[in-house]
């Protein structure tokens, strides 16, 4: 059985230790937060659970029983072939967590950071041990979103790319490889493009925040769940790619031209969208919908598993 080292507990760091303790792996937990420590085995074995209940587990409990606490961050490391940290999203907090997890690690141990837009060289660069570190970037929650950005800094040897690119594919998850550093990698670049149109959109008055919603979770949402832009836009012109550019590229360009600017994120035009949607939940109102979202998630996930995929091959 092959061991992983979850430094983190937080809801990125349980999902994590969910995707490897379903594949039956080894898996060691450590945080510093000793309370959050203790409670995390309940809290994955129960999300371990909520997966059997779509079909996406076979014996929780016995994958439950995979999972253990460490005592120390050097002891999360023994024996494991890849560390996944999931801590805070600040640089001077991975520097120090990178710098003791090269010192005790051993050598050929792969460390990938869970960071969302924080490049490895701005956290790796001094390390002895630097050619074995690397962004594993993954999708909130990815033990139902199985995407996972991996990019190593400019010294990443390729073989540990490789490596943990085997490892993420054999537990289950579908890896993507950033070729080159970009602050934020792909998808959240992406994101970003996307939720800077929304508050414009909502911002300016065109339209609702309940309604611009129903036009990707109803529309753009309905065909990106099995398929990405590329392929979407190869099947809106009888000549695939090119033909679509030719056709639409123009019209594409004008509604694209309209530049970024601070006023979409700035206070005044955030309240307006947040007033558009209504009143802010609860922590217990975001809590009770982060699990109806996590189940609906794992329904579409045994939904993708099993419904028949297009070979373009």
């Amino acid at each position: 059985m092959p061991t992983v080292g979850i430094l983190g507990v937080g809801l990125i760091g349980r999902a994590w230790a969910n995707v490897f303790a379903r594949a039956d792996w080894d898996v060691v937990l450590w945080d510093a937060n000793e309370e959050a420590l203790a409670r995390a085995p309940q809290l994955i074995a129960d999300s371990l659970e909520d997966l059997a209940r779509h079909g996406l587990v076979d014996d929780a409990p016995g994958k439950a029983s995979n999972i253990r606490t460490a005592s120390s961050l050097a002891a999360m490391t023994d024996g494991a072939s890849l560390i996944q940290e999931s801590g805070p999203e600040r640089v001077e907090v991975k520097l120090d967590l990178f710098a003791q997890l090269d010192a005790a690690a051993a050598p050929d141990t792969i460390l990938a950071s869970s960071s969302s837009a924080i490049v490895a060289s701005r956290f790796t660069e001094e390390l002895a041990g630097r050619g074995r570190c690397l962004i594993a970037h993954p999708v909130n929650p990815p033990h139902v979103v199985p995407i996972v950005e991996l990019c190593g800094a400019p010294w990443t040897d390729a073989a540990a790319v490789a490596r943990a690119r085997e490892i993420y594919d054999s537990v289950g998850q579908t890896t993507i490889e950033v070729k080159k550093e970009v602050d934020g990698f792909i998808l959240n670049r992406m994101q970003a493009v996307l939720l800077a149109e929304a508050f414009r959109l909502v911002g300016q008055g065109y339209v609702t925040a309940e309604d611009l919603d129903k036009t990707i979770k109803d529309g753009l949402g309905r065909r990106w769940s099995f398929m990405g832009p590329v392929e979407t836009i190869e099947l809106n012109a009888p000549g695939g790619i090119m033909d679509y550019c030719e056709r639409y590229g123009e019209t594409l360009l004008g509604l694209s031209r309209e530049p970024v600017t601070e006023e979409i994120w700035d206070r005044a035009n955030c309240q307006r969208v947040a007033d558009s949607w209504g009143a802010a939940p609860t922590a217990d109102q975001v809590a009770e919908k982060t699990v109806w979202r996590d189940s609906r998630l794992a329904g579409l996930a045994a939904h993708l598993r099993d419904a028949p995929r297009y070979d373009k091959d």
